[in-house]
Protein backbone atom coordinates (compact mmCIF):
# COMPACT_ATOMS: atom_id res chain seq x y z
CA UNK A 1 0.00 0.00 0.00
CA UNK A 2 2.63 2.59 1.05
CA UNK A 3 4.22 1.66 -2.25
CA UNK A 4 1.56 3.09 -4.53
CA UNK A 5 1.38 5.94 -2.32
CA UNK A 6 4.64 7.19 -2.13
CA UNK A 7 5.14 7.68 -5.90
CA UNK A 8 1.88 9.53 -6.27
CA UNK A 9 2.79 11.98 -3.25
CA UNK A 10 6.27 12.49 -5.52
CA UNK A 11 4.44 13.19 -8.74
CA UNK A 12 2.12 15.55 -6.70
CA UNK A 13 4.98 17.37 -5.24
CA UNK A 14 6.78 17.67 -8.94
CA UNK A 15 3.79 19.04 -10.60
CA UNK A 16 3.45 21.70 -7.71
CA UNK A 17 6.96 22.64 -8.36
CA UNK A 18 6.62 22.64 -11.87
CA UNK A 19 3.79 25.44 -11.30
CA UNK A 20 5.49 27.49 -8.75
CA UNK A 21 8.20 27.34 -11.34
CA UNK A 22 6.69 28.41 -14.28
CA UNK A 23 5.15 31.03 -11.68
CA UNK A 24 8.29 31.73 -10.53
CA UNK A 25 9.35 32.60 -13.89
CA UNK A 26 5.77 34.13 -15.18
CA UNK A 27 7.04 36.75 -11.91
CA UNK A 28 10.39 37.28 -13.14
CA UNK A 29 9.39 38.46 -16.34
CA UNK A 30 7.25 40.80 -15.17
CA UNK A 31 9.60 42.02 -12.93
CA UNK A 32 12.02 42.67 -15.56
CA UNK A 33 9.44 44.14 -17.91
CA UNK A 34 7.84 46.48 -15.07
CA UNK A 35 11.73 47.35 -14.09
CA UNK A 36 13.28 47.65 -17.87
CA UNK A 37 10.42 50.03 -19.47
CA UNK A 38 12.12 49.80 -23.11
CA UNK A 39 11.75 45.46 -22.70
CA UNK A 40 8.24 45.90 -23.32
CA UNK A 41 8.52 48.30 -26.10
CA UNK A 42 11.10 46.41 -27.89
CA UNK A 43 7.99 43.36 -27.79
CA UNK A 44 5.40 45.38 -28.97
CA UNK A 45 7.48 46.15 -32.01
CA UNK A 46 9.10 43.02 -32.52
CA UNK A 47 5.03 41.67 -33.04
CA UNK A 48 4.13 44.78 -34.68
CA UNK A 49 6.88 43.67 -37.26
CA UNK A 50 5.40 40.37 -37.35
CA UNK A 51 2.45 41.44 -37.76
CA UNK A 52 2.58 43.70 -40.74
CA UNK A 53 5.30 41.51 -42.67
CA UNK A 54 2.51 38.79 -42.21
CA UNK A 55 -0.20 41.20 -43.80
CA UNK A 56 1.80 42.55 -46.54
CA UNK A 57 5.23 40.88 -47.67
CA UNK A 58 6.55 44.26 -48.69
CA UNK A 59 7.13 45.40 -45.35
CA UNK A 60 10.34 44.44 -44.71
CA UNK A 61 11.67 45.70 -48.69
CA UNK A 62 14.57 47.94 -48.61
CA UNK A 63 12.28 50.48 -49.92
CA UNK A 64 9.75 49.67 -47.21
CA UNK A 65 12.58 49.88 -43.92
CA UNK A 66 13.76 53.27 -45.61
CA UNK A 67 10.97 54.61 -45.63
CA UNK A 68 10.27 53.71 -42.12
CA UNK A 69 13.82 54.93 -40.90
CA UNK A 70 12.93 58.65 -43.22
CA UNK A 71 9.92 58.33 -40.63
CA UNK A 72 11.73 57.82 -37.79
CA UNK A 73 15.04 59.64 -37.80
CA UNK A 74 14.12 63.55 -37.57
CA UNK A 75 10.81 62.85 -34.94
CA UNK A 76 13.89 60.92 -32.72
CA UNK A 77 16.34 63.73 -32.94
CA UNK A 78 13.80 66.13 -31.66
CA UNK A 79 12.28 63.78 -29.18
CA UNK A 80 16.05 63.02 -27.51
CA UNK A 81 15.74 67.10 -26.43
CA UNK A 82 12.07 67.00 -25.64
CA UNK A 83 13.28 64.18 -22.86
CA UNK A 84 15.85 66.12 -21.27
CA UNK A 85 13.28 68.95 -21.14
CA UNK A 86 10.84 66.53 -20.05
CA UNK A 87 12.50 64.95 -17.08
CA UNK A 88 13.60 68.43 -15.58
CA UNK A 89 9.89 68.89 -15.55
CA UNK A 90 10.06 71.31 -18.91
CA UNK A 91 8.79 70.75 -22.15
CA UNK A 92 9.37 73.04 -25.77
CA UNK A 93 6.32 72.95 -27.99
CA UNK A 94 8.25 75.10 -30.24
CA UNK A 95 10.26 72.33 -31.12
CA UNK A 96 8.60 71.81 -34.82
CA UNK A 97 9.42 75.73 -35.85
CA UNK A 98 12.65 75.67 -34.84
CA UNK A 99 12.57 72.12 -37.21
CA UNK A 100 11.21 74.46 -40.14
CA UNK A 101 12.54 77.79 -39.11
CA UNK A 102 16.59 77.13 -38.87
CA UNK A 103 17.36 75.54 -42.31
CA UNK A 104 16.63 78.87 -44.27
CA UNK A 105 19.79 80.43 -42.69
CA UNK A 106 21.62 77.71 -44.52
CA UNK A 107 19.62 78.59 -47.90
CA UNK A 108 20.64 82.39 -47.35
CA UNK A 109 24.31 81.99 -46.70
CA UNK A 110 24.57 79.51 -49.72
CA UNK A 111 23.18 82.56 -51.74
CA UNK A 112 26.02 85.00 -50.04
CA UNK A 113 28.49 82.56 -51.28
CA UNK A 114 29.30 81.50 -47.84
CA UNK A 115 30.28 77.94 -47.84
CA UNK A 116 26.96 75.97 -46.80
CA UNK A 117 29.43 74.48 -43.42
CA UNK A 118 28.95 77.88 -42.17
CA UNK A 119 25.79 77.87 -43.26
CA UNK A 120 25.17 74.89 -40.84
CA UNK A 121 26.89 76.42 -37.75
CA UNK A 122 24.88 79.52 -37.94
CA UNK A 123 21.39 77.60 -37.91
CA UNK A 124 22.56 75.20 -35.08
CA UNK A 125 23.72 79.07 -33.07
CA UNK A 126 20.24 79.91 -33.92
CA UNK A 127 18.94 77.04 -32.77
CA UNK A 128 20.37 78.04 -29.75
CA UNK A 129 20.00 81.34 -29.58
CA UNK A 130 15.86 80.47 -29.35
CA UNK A 131 16.90 77.74 -26.81
CA UNK A 132 17.96 80.27 -24.30
CA UNK A 133 15.26 82.68 -25.03
CA UNK A 134 12.68 79.83 -24.09
CA UNK A 135 14.66 79.02 -21.23
CA UNK A 136 15.35 82.73 -19.79
CA UNK A 137 11.87 83.45 -20.07
CA UNK A 138 10.86 80.30 -18.42
CA UNK A 139 13.54 80.18 -15.37
CA UNK A 140 13.59 84.17 -14.94
CA UNK A 141 10.07 85.72 -15.48
CA UNK A 142 8.97 82.01 -14.12
CA UNK A 143 6.29 81.43 -17.14
CA UNK A 144 5.70 78.07 -17.85
CA UNK A 145 7.40 76.21 -20.25
CA UNK A 146 3.94 75.19 -22.27
CA UNK A 147 2.73 78.60 -22.39
CA UNK A 148 6.83 80.52 -23.62
CA UNK A 149 6.98 77.43 -25.81
CA UNK A 150 3.65 78.03 -27.36
CA UNK A 151 3.93 81.62 -27.97
CA UNK A 152 7.07 80.70 -29.41
CA UNK A 153 5.49 78.64 -32.19
CA UNK A 154 3.15 81.42 -33.47
CA UNK A 155 6.65 84.35 -33.26
CA UNK A 156 8.75 81.63 -35.68
CA UNK A 157 6.03 80.67 -37.86
CA UNK A 158 5.56 84.05 -38.70
CA UNK A 159 9.17 84.58 -39.28
CA UNK A 160 9.32 81.63 -41.55
CA UNK A 161 7.21 82.67 -43.74
CA UNK A 162 7.96 86.34 -43.90
CA UNK A 163 11.86 85.10 -44.76
CA UNK A 164 10.37 82.62 -47.65
CA UNK A 165 7.51 84.10 -48.93
CA UNK A 166 5.40 81.23 -47.87
CA UNK A 167 7.16 79.00 -50.73
CA UNK A 168 9.77 76.20 -50.13
CA UNK A 169 13.37 77.17 -51.29
CA UNK A 170 15.85 74.44 -52.68
CA UNK A 171 18.90 73.26 -50.86
CA UNK A 172 21.87 74.30 -52.71
CA UNK A 173 23.18 71.00 -53.89
CA UNK A 174 28.01 70.78 -53.21
CA UNK A 175 27.87 67.14 -53.41
CA UNK A 176 29.45 65.39 -50.52
CA UNK A 177 28.12 67.54 -47.62
CA UNK A 178 24.70 66.87 -49.09
CA UNK A 179 25.08 63.02 -48.85
CA UNK A 180 26.50 63.50 -45.38
CA UNK A 181 23.64 65.85 -43.89
CA UNK A 182 20.74 63.33 -44.82
CA UNK A 183 20.69 62.96 -48.67
CA UNK A 184 22.21 59.68 -48.36
CA UNK A 185 20.14 56.92 -47.94
CA UNK A 186 20.57 55.87 -44.25
CA UNK A 187 22.53 59.08 -43.49
CA UNK A 188 19.52 60.46 -41.05
CA UNK A 189 18.75 57.42 -39.23
CA UNK A 190 22.58 57.29 -38.64
CA UNK A 191 22.98 60.31 -37.66
CA UNK A 192 19.90 59.75 -35.08
CA UNK A 193 21.42 56.40 -33.65
CA UNK A 194 24.76 58.02 -32.80
CA UNK A 195 22.83 60.95 -31.07
CA UNK A 196 20.48 58.79 -29.21
CA UNK A 197 23.79 56.67 -27.94
CA UNK A 198 25.57 59.70 -26.66
CA UNK A 199 22.80 60.94 -24.90
CA UNK A 200 21.72 58.37 -23.36
CA UNK A 201 25.43 58.16 -22.02
CA UNK A 202 24.92 61.80 -20.97
CA UNK A 203 22.28 61.10 -19.25
CA UNK A 204 23.00 58.17 -17.27
CA UNK A 205 26.75 58.51 -16.50
CA UNK A 206 27.43 62.01 -16.18
CA UNK A 207 26.51 64.50 -13.93
CA UNK A 208 24.82 67.18 -16.43
CA UNK A 209 22.36 63.62 -16.67
CA UNK A 210 22.21 63.04 -12.97
CA UNK A 211 21.61 66.68 -11.93
CA UNK A 212 19.01 67.00 -14.77
CA UNK A 213 17.26 63.48 -13.34
CA UNK A 214 17.39 65.44 -9.87
CA UNK A 215 15.82 68.72 -10.96
CA UNK A 216 13.28 66.62 -12.14
CA UNK A 217 12.60 64.87 -9.55
CA UNK A 218 12.58 67.41 -6.70
CA UNK A 219 13.74 70.53 -7.85
CA UNK A 220 14.35 72.11 -4.46
CA UNK A 221 15.75 69.15 -2.68
CA UNK A 222 18.33 69.36 -5.76
CA UNK A 223 18.86 73.12 -5.75
CA UNK A 224 19.41 72.67 -1.48
CA UNK A 225 22.31 70.11 -2.48
CA UNK A 226 24.10 72.74 -4.48
CA UNK A 227 22.45 71.60 -7.94
CA UNK A 228 21.96 74.80 -10.20
CA UNK A 229 18.80 74.17 -11.02
CA UNK A 230 18.13 77.22 -13.22
CA UNK A 231 21.28 76.66 -15.55
CA UNK A 232 20.23 72.54 -15.80
CA UNK A 233 16.90 73.78 -17.12
CA UNK A 234 18.09 76.59 -19.42
CA UNK A 235 20.84 74.49 -20.53
CA UNK A 236 18.33 71.24 -21.98
CA UNK A 237 16.26 74.10 -23.70
CA UNK A 238 19.29 75.01 -25.51
CA UNK A 239 19.76 71.42 -26.29
CA UNK A 240 16.43 70.71 -27.61
CA UNK A 241 16.21 73.56 -29.81
CA UNK A 242 19.79 72.32 -30.90
CA UNK A 243 18.75 69.16 -31.61
CA UNK A 244 15.22 70.57 -33.38
CA UNK A 245 17.27 72.73 -35.28
CA UNK A 246 19.52 70.11 -36.70
CA UNK A 247 16.60 67.40 -36.96
CA UNK A 248 15.42 70.00 -39.60
CA UNK A 249 18.79 70.92 -41.63
CA UNK A 250 18.78 66.46 -42.06
CA UNK A 251 15.08 66.77 -43.47
CA UNK A 252 15.92 69.79 -45.86
CA UNK A 253 19.17 68.39 -46.86
CA UNK A 254 17.31 64.63 -47.63
CA UNK A 255 14.31 65.84 -49.01
CA UNK A 256 16.10 68.75 -51.26
CA UNK A 257 14.16 71.72 -50.10
CA UNK A 258 13.42 74.12 -47.44
CA UNK A 259 9.51 74.41 -46.23
CA UNK A 260 8.57 77.20 -44.17
CA UNK A 261 5.32 74.75 -43.05
CA UNK A 262 7.31 71.79 -42.70
CA UNK A 263 7.63 71.00 -39.36
CA UNK A 264 4.38 72.57 -37.10
CA UNK A 265 3.42 70.79 -34.48
CA UNK A 266 2.64 67.99 -36.22
CA UNK A 267 6.40 66.71 -35.70
CA UNK A 268 6.78 67.57 -32.56
CA UNK A 269 3.72 66.15 -31.08
CA UNK A 270 4.87 62.65 -32.69
CA UNK A 271 8.05 63.00 -30.74
CA UNK A 272 7.13 63.72 -27.45
CA UNK A 273 4.39 61.39 -27.81
CA UNK A 274 7.62 58.93 -28.90
CA UNK A 275 9.08 60.15 -25.61
CA UNK A 276 5.89 59.27 -23.44
CA UNK A 277 5.35 55.80 -25.19
CA UNK A 278 9.06 54.87 -24.16
CA UNK A 279 8.68 55.84 -20.92
CA UNK A 280 9.23 59.44 -20.28
CA UNK A 281 7.06 60.69 -17.07
CA UNK A 282 5.34 63.94 -18.31
CA UNK A 283 5.67 64.96 -14.41
CA UNK A 284 9.43 64.93 -14.90
CA UNK A 285 12.66 62.97 -13.15
CA UNK A 286 12.10 60.07 -15.18
CA UNK A 287 12.94 58.81 -18.57
CA UNK A 288 15.26 57.49 -21.38
CA UNK A 289 16.97 58.48 -24.59
CA UNK A 290 16.51 54.69 -26.01
CA UNK A 291 12.96 54.34 -25.12
CA UNK A 292 12.35 57.57 -26.86
CA UNK A 293 13.90 56.30 -29.91
CA UNK A 294 12.06 53.06 -29.54
CA UNK A 295 8.51 54.54 -28.54
CA UNK A 296 9.50 56.65 -32.19
CA UNK A 297 10.00 53.41 -33.77
CA UNK A 298 6.73 51.81 -33.12
CA UNK A 299 5.51 54.91 -34.25
CA UNK A 300 6.65 54.90 -37.25
CA UNK A 301 6.34 50.95 -37.57
CA UNK A 302 2.28 51.99 -37.07
CA UNK A 303 2.56 54.64 -39.75
CA UNK A 304 4.40 52.42 -42.36
CA UNK A 305 2.46 49.58 -42.26
CA UNK A 306 -0.62 51.14 -41.91
CA UNK A 307 0.23 53.31 -45.06
CA UNK A 308 0.92 49.43 -46.54
CA UNK A 309 -2.40 48.26 -45.45
CA UNK A 310 -4.20 51.09 -47.31
CA UNK A 311 -5.13 51.78 -43.85
CA UNK A 312 -6.75 55.63 -43.35
CA UNK A 313 -4.74 58.05 -41.39
CA UNK A 314 -7.65 59.33 -39.40
CA UNK A 315 -7.24 55.85 -38.12
CA UNK A 316 -3.76 56.29 -37.31
CA UNK A 317 -4.30 58.94 -35.21
CA UNK A 318 -7.29 56.74 -32.98
CA UNK A 319 -4.87 54.50 -32.31
CA UNK A 320 -1.70 56.99 -31.68
CA UNK A 321 -4.28 58.68 -29.15
CA UNK A 322 -4.81 55.32 -27.32
CA UNK A 323 -1.52 54.77 -26.94
CA UNK A 324 -0.55 57.88 -25.43
CA UNK A 325 -3.55 57.16 -22.73
CA UNK A 326 -2.24 53.43 -22.05
CA UNK A 327 1.26 54.91 -22.07
CA UNK A 328 0.62 57.62 -19.46
CA UNK A 329 -1.61 55.40 -17.41
CA UNK A 330 1.82 52.88 -17.15
CA UNK A 331 3.41 55.65 -16.11
CA UNK A 332 1.36 56.98 -13.21
CA UNK A 333 0.98 53.45 -12.17
CA UNK A 334 4.39 52.50 -12.85
CA UNK A 335 5.95 55.65 -10.79
CA UNK A 336 3.49 54.77 -7.64
CA UNK A 337 4.89 51.37 -7.39
CA UNK A 338 8.16 52.00 -6.85
CA UNK A 339 7.63 54.63 -4.44
CA UNK A 340 5.77 52.37 -2.72
CA UNK A 341 8.75 50.10 -3.62
CA UNK A 342 6.22 47.43 -4.80
CA UNK A 343 8.66 47.20 -8.21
Amino acid sequence: MAKNVLPESSAQETEVKAVEGRRGFLSSLASILLRQREASIVIVAIVLVIYFQASNQAFLSAASVATLFQYAAATTIIATGEVMLLICGEMDLSAGMIFALVPFVIYFVAQAGISMWVGIILALILSGIIGLFNGAITVFLKVPSFITTLGMIFLLEGVALLISGGFPKLVPQEGLINVIMGHGLYAEIIWAVVIVIIMQIVLSYTRWGLHTVATGGNALGASEVGINVNRIKIGNFILSAIFSGFAGILESFRITSMDPLAGGTNIMFMAIAGAVIGGTALQGGLGTIVGAFLGVLVLSILQDGFTLLGVSAFTFDVILGIAILIAMILNVRLRTWRERGTV
